[in-house]
């Protein structure tokens, strides 16, 4: 009876710390795969631009390829990523000199305009694209890791150097895998990237 109520519990817990959406049933991989050295431009919603360019299985950013790459999936409708935006931000500024955090909107389509609230009624100071071009990204990141279980929001990834990098899984005794999923402690994700940061 208490490994139910155990069980039970930590669905609660999961369910409550992260948001899925019906259109996540479609398939992700039925898309047209980044070539290595292609380049995709994102515009911040706030101004200025990052260039993202295809490595052999990853990604990094054009002139900032010595820093570590973090890329958020999240909607303006989910929880999670409302309340984890300020924190993501914190972690950012703590990070700057070492870490690019891009976060791209996902499983919904709305303007600017509405991003532009997110970012300031929640505190997401960090770099946000609205781009069309955030699926095909986010389905070539899913291809590349071999993640095809139901997504949910949040859900990151981290990358160094073009290569994805393995993470503790908060869910799972901290087990390696490369993803987080859901909302996920500011501290594990702050010991992880120094951890990443000493790694050759």
């Amino acid at each position: 009876m208490k490994k139910i109520l155990t069980l039970i519990c930590a669905s609660i817990i999961f369910f409550l710390n992260a948001c899925s959406h019906e259109e996540n049933i479609k398939n992700d991989y039925m898309f047209e795969e980044y070539k290595k050295g292609d380049k995709i431009v994102l515009k911040n919603i706030n101004g200025g631009t990052k260039t993202l360019i295809r490595t052999d299985k990853g990604f990094v950013v054009k002139g900032e390829e010595n820093k570590v790459l973090m890329i958020d999936f999240f909607g303006t409708f989910c929880t999670p990523c409302k309340e984890e935006a300020l924190n993501l931000s914190n972690l950012w500024r703590n990070n700057s000199d070492k870490l690019i955090i891009i976060g791209l909107t996902h499983f919904e389509d709305v303007s600017d305009d509405v991003v532009k609230k997110f970012a300031n009624d929640y505190g997401a100071y960090y770099f946000l694209s609205n781009s069309s071009q955030n699926d095909r990204i986010i389905a070539q990141i899913l291809k590349d890791i071999n993640y095809q279980s139901m997504e949910q929001l949040p859900f990151k990834v981290v990358i160094k150097n073009g290569i994805y990098q393995n993470l503790s899984d908060y869910w799972n005794n901290n087990t390696p895998v490369n993803f987080y999923l859901g909302k996920i402690p500011t501290q594990l994700i702050q010991d992880d990237l120094n951890r990443i940061y000493k790694e050759k």
